[in-house]
């Protein structure tokens, strides 16, 4: 496994989680990274994208305004910080990286745009 997404669980509806995606002997740096997520019996969806530099960034409509997607490439790390979250973000999300050097305008929040995918993390949201 070269990625490996973490900081799931169990939170209540309202509340926050911090996820964290780290390459394991892989780097992340020159690479857009995207966090998805699925839920059971749904397909796999693009939730947040973020450019190799870090400036840029993409959001499902659906998560605006509450989750956000960073990284710091000296840490080979990703985030992505969900506030005010609701019972329908329940599912296991991943992160994914796409092809070094592949720009971030051709990439977006579509599965086959990455290369690269961790195990998953499981974020329950329930009272």
């Amino acid at each position: 496994v070269q990625l490996q997404a973490s900081g799931g669980g169990l939170v209540q509806p309202g509340g926050s989680l911090r996820l964290s995606c780290v390459g394991s002997a892989f780097s992340l740096d020159r690479r857009v990274i995207g966090w998805f997520r699925q839920a059971p019996g749904k397909e796999r969806e693009g939730i947040a994208c973020i450019s190799s530099s870090g400036v840029s960034t993409a959001y499902l409509d659906s998560v605006k305004g509450r989750f956000t997607i960073s990284r710091d490439d000296d840490k080979n790390t990703v985030w992505l910080q969900m506030n005010s979250v609701k019972p329908e973000d329940t599912a296991v999300y991943y992160c994914a990286a796409a092809r070094y050097g592949r720009s971030y305008s051709d990439t977006g929040l579509i599965p086959s745009d990455y290369h690269y995918w961790g195990m998953g993390t499981q974020v329950t949201v329930s009272s």
